[in-house]
């Protein structure tokens, strides 16, 4: 409605039409952009206008020094002149330098300003950089907008990186001028209205790892609890037991039990959200109902505890293969040598633990690479590359299979100790025994998911098909469709 109302009469400033040229991209080499700073953001939006077809016209207080880091084809100017050549502005300068402009304020008049600047801590000013632009200028259309955005993800090329933009402008024509330009960008432009929204859209960048505190804090905390479990069952027990001293464990043996039950751990808890998101749609019968809000925040978690569970495993990797360096495994040889010489005992060869060993490694070698699989098509550049087809089956086929060669692994490793009284130290399973809960619940309920009967219905779900439509059909009552339903289809 507030696009229909701008195509009225303009009643107020910041409703006028924008200046002829502007209301529209129709060749994107005719439209000159011009960018007022030389520094490193500068050089890279300039790249990526360039690759997309655009004319660049640059601003800058020392023309001729600043000419030789940018290609032949920009034009490197005085401020004055760049501002006269363009009605896109991007400024790529600090919030304090913004009143070095005054004395352009007439030529300004009617110019879009996009704002890109950020601060370096939450709330630094009063009022946010956009809106303080926006009081120095208030015959030009600020937009604020691409602040977002590293300067890397500019250099990228425009298949190799597709990156959010927020958005937002008091000027509805300049908000979505500033909007198609983005996506010339081949960026993902997100229009949040007005420009009070530009506080927090530069409060976004000094968020410091949103998505994966989450994460992080649980991956810690199962660390913690499985290197308490391992050092009462490994160190505590034996010591209280016979007296022994285990001590030296702690280092390396303790935190090595420690890291592949974390990783298979947060592994399942990967796939187990989605189990349960199935199971949600299956329960109501559609996939338009919302999840519920821990199951949703679940989801987008999904990427950083696998890339969490593959660190584990690979710091897990790293301490198995040192374990054989250590002096208290030298001695550990030495003696069995010694008792294996002094029982006369020629050939101690044991063809199941040898069986076992080779399976358990193999199985080991398998799941890391799978991992390492999953790991690498999480990384944006290679992500893109790949088609909606090929990244699912990546990351669901190949990464249930990997939960399942992960569990062979951990099974193996158990063998008959699980059957045994002597590994129950304290009344407690062995860490190899817990390991294996959630992965079996998770290969268990796939497994589920997989009969005809149940797939069949949650295709028919995702497809679009609702238990209420059945329902309304069989009572031959007439469907109510709620206005949020519209909206999502």
């Amino acid at each position: 409605m507030e696009s229909i109302s701008m195509m009225g009469s303009p009643k107020n400033r910041n409703e006028t039409f924008l200046p002829n040229g502007v209301n529209g991209i129709k060749d994107a080499s005719k439209i000159p952009v011009g960018i007022i700073g030389s520094g490193d953001f500068s050089k890279s939006l300039t790249i990526r206008l360039i690759r997309c077809g655009y004319h660049v016209v640059i601003g800058s207080r020392n023309p001729k020094f600043a000419a030789e880091f940018f290609p032949h084809v920009v034009d490197v100017t005085h401020h004055e002149d760049a501002v006269a050549k363009t009605n896109i502005i991007f400024l790529a300068i600090h919030r304090e330098h913004y009143a070095s402009l005054w004395d352009l304020k007439h030529l300004l008049v009617g110019k879009i300003l996009v704002d890109v600047s950020n601060n370096t801590r939450v709330d630094q000013y009063p009022e946010s950089n956009a809106e303080y632009l926006a009081s120095l200028f208030p015959d030009s259309f600020i937009v604020k907008g691409f602040n977002v955005v590293s300067a890397w993800a500019l250099q990228l090329g425009p298949k190799d990186a597709s990156r959010q933009v927020y958005i937002c402008s008091n000027n509805v024509q300049a908000r979505h001028q500033v909007i198609e330009l983005a996506r010339q960008l081949n960026f993902i432009p997100i229009d949040l209205g007005a420009l009070s929204a530009s506080r927090g859209i530069e409060n976004l960048p000094l968020r410091l790892f949103t998505l994966w505190k989450g994460p992080v804090v649980l991956s810690i905390s199962l660390a913690t609890f499985f290197f308490i479990y391992s050092f009462i069952r490994d160190v505590i027990h034996p010591y209280v037991r016979n007296q022994q001293s285990d001590f030296y464990k702690i280092p390396i043996e303790i935190v090595n039990k420690t890291l592949p039950v974390v990783a298979i751990t947060l592994l399942s808890l990967v796939y187990l959200s989605g189990l349960l998101a199935a199971a949600y749609q299956l329960y109501y019968g559609t996939k338009y109902r919302r999840f519920p809000a821990w199951l949703e925040s679940w989801l987008q978690c999904r990427k950083q505890l696998g890339l969490l569970s593959f660190f584990f495993a690979t710091v897990h990797v790293a301490y198995s293969l040192c374990l054989p360096m250590r002096r208290s495994e030298r001695y550990l040889f030495l003696n069995m040598a010694y008792q294996q010489v002094h029982a006369n005992v020629e050939n101690s060869w044991n063809e199941e633990e040898v069986w076992r060993i080779e399976m358990y490694i193999s199985f080991g070698i398998m799941s890391l690479g799978l991992l390492s699989l999953l790991a690498v098509t999480s990384i944006p550049s290679v992500n893109s590359a790949l088609n909606w087809r090929e990244f699912n089956f990546i990351q669901s086929t190949l990464g249930y299979v990997a939960l399942l060669i992960s569990t062979f692994h951990v099974l193996i490793y158990g063998w008959k100790r699980a059957f045994e009284e002597e590994y129950y130290r304290f009344y407690t399973p062995p860490n190899f025994v817990l390991a294996l809960v959630l992965p079996c619940i998770v290969i268990l309920g796939k497994i589920i998911l997989f009969l005809p009967c149940i797939s069949r219905k949650l295709r028919r779900i995702r497809r679009g098909w609702e238990k209420s439509q059945v329902m309304e059909e069989t009572s031959g009552t007439v469907p109510h469709v709620s206005p949020e339903r519209v909206t999502v289809m």
